[in-house]
């Protein structure tokens, strides 16, 4: 009877908060109707807007790309300052878009006509809610301006070797010898030292160390490892170029493409390594097992000395197994503390002989 009772008691209150939502549903359905019925003008301009500035933002963005294409085979633009370029002219569009919709909703206008009124303000709390954006926009121009590298330049940075690819307001692209995208905010790349291997000279001297043993003769190793790197096609032939304070030296086989000056490949010489090329040979260390030899080679690019020094390395060990020149294995002299408690007892001398001694 109880459980009856009760379950007569609650089915009321149940239909009733039910149909209260269903009445609460329609009213918020019935609200948004009218808002939209209301504002459909204004709703299909927002859109209208909108699609609009995708359109305007991407024709833009091809019309550039399309007329660097067609100057650059002419005149000689510089990529990095033209991407960013770029991506400040269809960052504005989308700006001047987003401005036309603000204005066109009275609410956001009323709303940002109070912002401006409060500029001060405002800026104060747009600078800090947008910190890191703003640093990597700011930081992105600085580099666009100064350059401490261009797109296509070969870089070192954080422990990674790659290609500049891209440098926007946001981040610079970079990839990675082994094809990898390495994606680095502005603001982190404009405070990290970099070894930019291309800027002005690209030519580069690169080590190979090997180590022969003791007994090896070390006037026949040095030999054999200039004569295998001066086999290698990429290793650099000696050369010696102009240089003046006024006119920069030139690799004079590169500076002309089809008969016109190709600005590319005009490279300034530093006077202390205007004789390049030269292939030498330095005992550098006398080591625990082994004499420690490096060879210096000359290559014109970053991106041709790292797999020719190892494939002078193979060519190197090869030589040297035919010509009897041991690359020695690390070896230790290990005495243990036992060896050396027996030898301190077989040295130590008896009594009698010790009498003897003295009496001597």
């Amino acid at each position: 009877m109880e459980t009856l009772d009760t379950l007569n008691n609650t089915t009321p209150d149940t239909d009733t908060s039910l149909a209260d939502n269903i009445s609460y549903l329609d009213t918020i359905l019935e609200h948004a109707f009218t808002w939209f019925s209301n504002n459909l003008d204004t709703l299909l301009f927002i859109i209208f807007v909108g699609m609009g500035t995708i359109l305007v933002a991407r024709t833009v963005n091809n019309i550039l790309i399309n007329y660097h294409k067609r100057v650059s085979s002419k005149l000689h633009i510089d990529v990095t300052t033209f991407r960013m370029f770029r991506h400040i002219m269809v960052a504005a569009v989308y700006f001047i878009g987003l401005v036309v919709v603000i204005f066109s909703i009275p609410e956001l206008r009323s709303l940002s006509v109070a912002m401006l009124s409060g500029a001060g303000l405002a800026g104060i709390v747009i600078g800090f809610a947008a910190q890191n954006t703003l640093s990597n926009i700011i930081a992105g121009i600085a580099l666009a301006l100064f350059q401490p590298f261009r797109v296509g330049d070969r870089l070192t940075i954080m422990n990674e070797y790659g290609k500049v690819t891209d440098l926007n307001l946001r981040h610079t692209v970079i990839l990675t010898w082994d094809n990898r995208r390495l994606i680095i905010p502005n603001s982190v790349i404009s405070n990290e030292a970099i070894v930019n291997w291309t800027i002005e000279d690209p030519a580069v001297i690169w080590p190979l160390d090997v180590g022969i043993s003791y007994d090896s003769d070390i006037s026949l190793a040095k030999k054999i490892m200039i004569e295998e790197a001066r086999k290698h096609p990429k290793v650099m032939s000696p050369q010696t170029l102009e240089y003046s304070v006024v006119k920069p030296g030139l690799l004079k086989s590169e500076t002309l493409t089809n008969g016109f000056m190709n600005p590319s490949v005009l490279h300034l010489v530093d006077p202390d390594f205007r004789e390049r090329g030269q292939v030498k040979v330095y005992v550098t260390e006398l080591g625990d097992f082994a004499i420690n030899l490096r060879m210096q080679m000359w290559f014109k690019d970053r991106s041709d000395a790292y797999s020719s020094g190892c494939e002078i390395r193979e060519a190197i060990k090869k030589r040297f197994d035919e010509e009897g020149i041991e690359i020695p294995y690390p070896y230790r002299t290990i005495v243990y503390k036992t060896d050396i408690e027996k030898g301190k007892a077989s040295e130590k001398p008896s009594s009698s002989e010790e009498i003897n001694n003295l009496q001597n």
